[in-house]
């Protein structure tokens, strides 16, 4: 599983990038982490209940 999630981390990452801007509107460039997580646990659970 780990393989796998090393494989496809670099898609996930760029689907959980976002721009955001600061108080005074400078775009900063984040990883949502919470974002990361979900696609990553559904992943697992299509992996897992394939049949």
């Amino acid at each position: 599983m780990k393989e796998i999630l090393c494989y496809y981390e670099g898609y996930i990452n760029r689907l959980c990038t976002r721009k955001l801007y600061d108080k005074h509107g400078t775009p900063c460039i984040c990883l949502d982490e919470f974002m990361k997580r979900r696609l990553e646990r559904r992943l697992i659970y299509i992996i897992a209940t394939a049949e």
